[in-house]
């Protein structure tokens, strides 16, 4: 009994001992030396900000370099480098105007020296630089909006309008965009004259002047289904079975599909009658429905064309080229969100002009998601103006 109770008054000691708050073990020692001060800087100017190169100090108690900057009054930037390494990337810079840098070297103690200060004039960022290529023009639906960005910087492209005629503005989408160059399209306006407005902001927050232009969005319409397949002796129209026949593309069902023979060839095209002479603006292609979506036979790449007088031999003499076009590619494995986006929603492509009118289109399919013979697809869409 008495060996019981020893036990059980451990224990106890031992539980009150563990919950106990424990003092902080502190290992910098903040009576060490302040570290020296880095020397033989070095600026080279780039687009919105600077590349500082250095001479490190033979200090054994120094730990890092650090930048404080202010991109602009009450916005404070800090950059940090490492003893492995002599340079200082900064960056945030909205203009080309002259900035002061506060150089610290900060030691194991996290002690600073007192600061170095130099100046930076960085170059044009590329919100200033991209929205000097930026334009804004009516479209079939909405307006479009080009643009370069040669670095492939992170902008946001805000759209804007004036939806009451009373100068109050809008927002009507933001876009995203990395991409070298591209063209944004908003939809969905009637074809009256409003005044619209687009800037670009990047990811610190600066912003670019305001575009402003007074547009009229052209008249957009669906082109009615059914379609008609036109077998010309070069095609690829033969299903792989039966259940899948090249009408399926406009029965409006995403869940039935046509789908060539695995025997086929890439490229390879079909044909389709629209039944009338259609002003193209856009086409939109749903993927084969999920555990198929972006593998398989689903069309990565293909290209459009119109004719009003097919050649009967199945050539291409009649036939002109209205866009090539690239779908989506999932950086890893597709989201929900993404799968959806191909086979629900279906992605859509806008013409780069306005082409004439044309009753007939050929759809060539240049490469598929799997980089097989056989093409799949669920439905396909056109609009633009019926003639």
């Amino acid at each position: 009994m008495k060996k019981l109770l020893y036990i059980s008054t451990c224990a106890g000691f031992l539980l009150w001992a563990g919950c106990k708050e424990m003092d902080r073990l502190d290992h910098i020692d903040t009576s060490t030396a302040i570290p020296a001060q880095i020397s033989d800087i070095k600026v080279v100017s780039t687009p919105g900000g600077a590349i500082l190169t250095y001479k490190l100090p033979k200090d054994p108690g120094l730990q890092y370099v650090k930048a404080v900057y202010d991109i602009r009054p009450g916005v404070r930037m800090e950059a940090k480098s490492s003893i492995y390494s002599d340079t200082l990337m900064l960056n945030g810079f909205g203009d080309t105007s002259k900035y002061d840098i506060q150089l610290y070297s900060v030691g194991k103690n996290e002690r600073s020296s007192e600061p170095v200060t130099i100046s930076v004039t960085p170059l044009l960022p590329p919100v200033r630089t991209v929205f000097d290529s930026l334009t804004i023009e009516a479209a079939f639906g909405g307006v479009k909006m080009r643009f370069k960005n040669p670095l492939e910087a992170n902008l946001t492209v805000i759209l804007l309008a004036d939806t009451s005629g009373q100068g109050f503005w809008t927002e009507l989408q933001a876009f995203y965009t990395r991409a070298p160059q591209g063209v944004l399209s908003f939809r969905g306006l009637p074809p009256t004259e409003k005044r619209f407005a687009v800037y670009l902001r990047d990811r610190w927050n600066n912003r670019s002047d305001t575009l402003l232009a007074t547009l009229t969005p052209f008249f957009e319409e669906i082109i009615p289904k059914p379609f008609a397949a036109v077998r010309l002796p070069t095609d690829t129209y033969d299903p792989v079975e039966p259940q899948y026949p090249i009408e399926r593309m406009w029965d409006g069902d995403i869940g039935s599909i046509f789908a060539s023979k695995h025997n086929t060839l890439t490229p390879q095209w079909f044909t389709v009658d629209l039944g009338v002479s259609v002003v193209l603006s856009r086409v939109r292609m749903h993927q084969r429905l999920p555990n198929y979506t972006f593998t398989g036979g689903n069309v990565k790449v293909y290209e459009l064309y119109g004719s009003n007088d097919p050649d009967p031999d199945g050539g291409w003499n009649n036939w002109h080229l209205l866009g090539k076009f690239s779908n989506y590619q999932p950086s890893g494995t597709p989201t929900a969100e993404e799968i959806n986006a191909a086979h629900v929603l279906g992605e859509d492509h806008d013409l780069d002009f306005v082409p004439p009118p044309y009753r007939y289109v050929r759809w060539k399919t240049l490469a598929t998601y799997g980089g097989g013979p056989q093409v799949t697809i669920a439905e396909i869409f056109f609009w633009g103006q019926i003639q």
